[in-house]
């Protein structure tokens, strides 16, 4: 078919309108490629995770005492040399670990010289960290009987004491020592069960199991507290994360969600504690944090997952958003390769976040003041340039999909520069889900429903003691202890694990 002259220039940019087209496709295409080469085989982060930084640093310096090592047993000044500066550096053991003297004497008290007895004028003293093995023990409870000799039929014994496993063998410090290992140190049960084995103790994984379940059917009441503590505060975090579940009924597991809601005052001297609660749901649909976070009142700090939007539409709750999240889109882009839009952006977000360094720690009157002086400014001058930028690109592209994304949630990124209770990212409550994606890598998964509730009422108790200082296992055998033993259900409060945190040294005023 031939066609006429008149008709050649509108197929022509047809033809030019498709090779646009298919070329914005094309690159849109590749930089999901590169980006998939990157999480498969690169970083996945802006920043090297810290427990891998930390494992490099281990290695680079194991072989650095290596070295020294040698060079020591070469040099006896240069060994003595390093034994001084260890001293002068090493500080003071805590003052509570009990001492154990061992006393180096000389074989005779005799003067070498002329035989007299010495007399002692001094001694050095040194001090080293030493530790004993985790051994078990057994306690013996011994309940006299008592019979009065006029009354034969009088026998008087005293009560034997509440216990969390009636008729079995652990204490409730036995039973916490399991929890801890297993939500807070990441050892599954049989892993538990085969270091027992070592010393011993032939506890079987299902037994284990068991006191596992008791122990959080009694934690439930302080894991239900907990939370409404933290829906009475009038700033929260919330993000969630995936939990493997077991699905016998199809023979392989099913995807729940743990929800983790964290409320930390600190960075702008908040007085209400630090804690950290999650909640298991089976799915991850917007009625499962309106229903966890029904009565709240207050700033919710999120990710850009929409789910949190039907809580806003209530006006009891605003919505502050996540730059982590914007910077990692821009990162991702510029990480791929050169994409000058994309690094500008981030130069822009990391003058923000070099304001928010400079002010961490000061009241929240004084944050918001900077803020407006301050940060104002960038963000409200990057709006107008990101809308600028995304009329000079194809729609089709990543770089547009990232800055549609900033542009759509302007309102909720912005909300911290008016509030200086509000942070500018939720890396706090991504920081308390780090424990949890560890015990998943480890664990695999929940065995059941049921199980993943254990999971988050432990979780949420033994995240919320570290945060406050708490040492986890001496909380929960104190905690378990005294629930058993009928603690009133009126003063749960007592039980929270910042009840349990060291109260500061008040000075006084001269």
């Amino acid at each position: 078919m031939t066609m006429t002259a008149d008709e050649l220039p509108d197929d022509l940019n047809a033809l030019k309108a498709m090779v646009l087209s298919r070329e914005a496709e094309n690159a849109r295409l590749r930089q999901i490629i590169k980006e998939l080469q990157r999480h498969r085989f690169g970083r996945r982060a802006e920043t090297l995770p810290e427990d891998q930084l930390l494992l490099g640093l281990e290695e680079a310096e194991q072989v650095e005492a290596d070295g020294l090592e040698e060079k020591e047993q070469a040099s006896s000044d240069l060994r003595r040399e390093r034994a001084a500066k260890r001293r002068m550096n090493r500080g003071a053991l805590p003052a509570h670990l009990p001492r154990i003297d061992v006393v180096v004497d000389i074989e005779s008290h005799d003067c070498p010289c002329c035989g007299n007895d010495l007399h002692r004028i001094g001694e050095d003293v040194s001090e080293k960290l030493d530790i004993v093995p985790a051994q078990f023990r057994v306690l013996v409870t011994r309940r006299p009987k008592y019979a009065c000799r006029a009354c034969e039929e009088v026998v008087v014994q005293a009560a034997a004491p509440a216990r969390l496993i009636e008729g079995g063998i652990p204490t409730e410090a036995t039973v916490a020592q399991v929890l801890v290992s297993k939500y807070a140190d990441h050892l599954p049960l049989y892993r538990q069960a085969q270091i027992y084995k070592r010393q011993g103790i032939d506890l079987d994984r299902s037994t284990l199991a068991d006191w596992v379940g008791r122990a959080a059917w009694h934690l439930r009441p302080v894991h239900q507290k907990l939370l409404e503590h933290l829906k009475a505060s009038s700033k929260l975090f919330a993000d969630e994360t995936t939990a493997p579940v077991l699905d016998p009924g199809r023979g392989k597991t099913k995807t729940g969600q743990l929800w983790a809601y964290a409320r930390d005052d600190r960075p702008w001297q908040g007085a209400d504690p630090p804690g950290v609660v999650y909640v298991y749901a089976p799915d991850r649909k917007s009625e499962r944090p309106m229903a966890h976070l029904n009565g709240f009142v207050g700033v919710l700090q999120v990710d850009g997952y929409a789910g949190y939007r039907a809580l806003a539409a209530g006006n009891s709750v605003s919505l502050a958003f996540c730059w982590s999240h914007v910077r990692r889109r821009f990162y991702e882009l510029s990480a791929a390769g050169p994409a000058p839009i994309a690094s500008e952006a981030l130069r822009r977000i990391a003058a923000l976040y070099k304001i928010e360094d400079d002010i961490r720690g000061i009241t929240h009157e004084e944050r918001r003041a900077v803020r407006q002086e301050k940060s104002r400014p960038i963000t409200d001058s990057l709006a107008p340039w990101l809308t600028e930028q995304l009329t000079l690109i194809s729609q089709k592209t990543k770089l547009a999909e990232a800055i549609r994304y900033t542009l759509s949630r302007l309102d909720g990124l912005t909300r911290f520069i008016d509030d200086g209770r509000i942070e500018i990212d939720s890396n706090t409550v991504e920081r308390s889900i780090r424990p949890i994606a560890l015990n998943r890598k480890n664990a695999l998964f929940a065995g059941s429903d049921a199980g993943a509730e254990h999971w988050a009422t432990i979780a949420s108790l033994i995240e919320t003691a570290k945060l406050n200082g708490v040492e986890p296992m001496a909380y929960l055998t104190d905690v378990i202890t005294r629930v058993v033993n009928g603690h009133p259900n009126s003063q749960i409060d007592e039980l929270l694990p910042w009840a349990y945190a060291e109260k500061p040294e008040t000075k006084a005023v001269a």
